[in-house]
C-alpha cells in the first residue's frame, strides 16, 4: 500500500511519534466521553417478531422470509462481517499502538464500542430474518479464520487509513439502513453510524497533530491510504460481487466515496495552505491532489453509466 516514495520509518522514530502524540490522545478520550452517549445493542431489536428455529421445533429460514432487495441483504452481510472481525483489528492495533498508556485505553475503548455493534447487526438480522442465518455464520467462520488483513503500516499510516475507513463505514451503515425501507432496521444503523463518526473524528483529529509533529511524514501516509484504499471486509467470500450489487444499488459507490468520505476530511486538514512540507510532502501532494481529481472523473463517469442503465431498465419495463 505504501509507495516508495514515503518516508521510512524505525521502531526509535515511530516510539518518538507515539510519545509525542500520547498527550493528545488523552485529550480526546476525555473529548469523546463527554461527546459519547451509552446505548443498548438490545433497545434495538424487534424481538416480538422472532421464533424458533427448526432444532428447537420451528422453521429454519427460507428465502421468502426476507423482503429485503438482494443488494440491502449484500451490504448489511458485509457491514456485519466487518464488525465481526473485531478481534483481528484489535491485535493489530495493539501491535502498532502499543499496550500501555492512553494509545492502549483508547484501543480497548474502541474496541469495546465497536463491540456493540456485531451484536446488534447479527440479533436484529436473525430475529427478523432478514438472512440466512446459516450462510451468515459460514462467511463468518472463513472471515475470521482468515484473519484481519494486518496492519496498514506504520503509526501515521494507521491513523490516516482508520480516519478515511471509519467514515466511509458511517456513511455505509446509514445508507444501508435507509435502504432497508425498516424504520427498525435504519434507526439501529443510524445510530451505529453515530459511533463510526466519532471514532472518525478522532483519529481525525491525532492526524491533525500529527501533521503539525512529522508533516512530510503525515501528507505521505495520507496519500499512500487514499491511494491504496479498500475497506476493511475485503478479504470477505464474495465481496467483489457483493461490492457491485452494493455500488450500483447506489448504496456505497465510488462518487459516495469520493464526495462523502475523501473530500470532507482533505477540505478539513487543508493541505494545499500548509507551507511546512518539505520535497517529499510536496511531491506526495501533488500525487493526492491528480489521484483524487482522477478519481472524481472516473466516479462520476460510473454514476451517469448507471443513470443510463437504469433509463433502459425503466424504459424497457414500461
Amino acid at each position: 500500500m505504501p509507495t516508495p516514495s514515503s518516508p521510512a520509518t524505525d521502531p526509535a522514530s515511530e516510539l518518538a511519534l507515539l510519545t509525542e502524540l500520547e498527550p493528545v490522545v488523552a485529550a480526546n478520550i476525555d473529548r469523546h466521553l463527554k461527546a459519547a452517549k451509552p446505548w443498548n445493542p438490545h433497545d434495538y431489536v424487534p424481538w416480538s417478531r422472532g421464533r424458533d428455529f427448526a432444532l428447537l421445533g420451528g422453521e429454519d429460514w427460507r428465502p421468502e422470509d426476507s423482503v429485503l432487495d438482494p443488494a440491502v441483504r449484500a451490504s448489511l452481510v458485509v457491514n456485519l462481517l466487518t464488525e465481526d472481525n473485531l478481534p483481528g483489528y484489535h491485535g493489530d492495533f495493539a501491535g502498532t499502538l502499543g499496550r500501555d498508556g492512553a494509545w492502549f485505553e483508547w484501543t480497548n475503548r474502541w474496541t469495546a464500542e465497536e463491540a456493540r455493534h456485531s451484536i446488534a447487526l447479527r440479533d436484529y438480522l436473525v430475529v427478523t430474518r432478514a438472512i440466512d442465518p446459516v450462510d451468515l455464520e459460514q462467511r463468518r467462520m472463513a472471515h475470521m479464520v482468515a484473519g484481519s488483513g494486518g496492519s496498514p503500516g506504520s503509526v501515521i499510516q494507521t491513523l490516516a487509513y482508520v480516519t478515511f475507513q471509519e467514515l466511509a463505514t458511517r456513511v455505509a451503515h446509514r445508507n444501508t439502513g435507509a435502504a432497508t425501507g425498516c424504520p427498525v432496521g435504519e434507526q439501529l444503523l443510524a445510530r451505529i453510524a453515530l459511533d463510526e463518526n466519532l471514532h472518525m473524528i478522532f483519529y481525525r483529529n491525532l492526524m491533525d497533530a500529527a501533521l503539525d509533529v512529522a508533516p512530510d511524514a503525515a501528507v505521505c501516509a495520507i496519500r499512500d491510504m487514499v491511494v491504496g484504499f479498500t475497506m476493511p471486509g475485503r478479504d470477505q467470500p464474495d465481496f467483489a460481487r457483493f461490492s457491485n450489487l452494493i455500488a450500483n444499488a447506489g448504496i456505497f459507490d465510488l462518487k459516495l466515496h469520493h464526495d462523502k468520505v475523501l473530500a470532507p476530511v482533505l477540505r478539513h486538514w487543508r493541505l494545499a495552505d500548509r507551507t511546512d512540507f518539505g520535497p517529499a510532502g510536496e511531491a506526495a501532494l501533488a500525487e493526492l491532489d491528480a489521484f483524487v481529481t482522477e478519481l472524481d472523473r472516473r466516479a462520476t463517469l460510473f454514476t451517469e453509466r448507471r443513470a443510463q442503465r437504469q433509463a433502459r431498465m425503466a424504459a424497457r419495463a414500461a
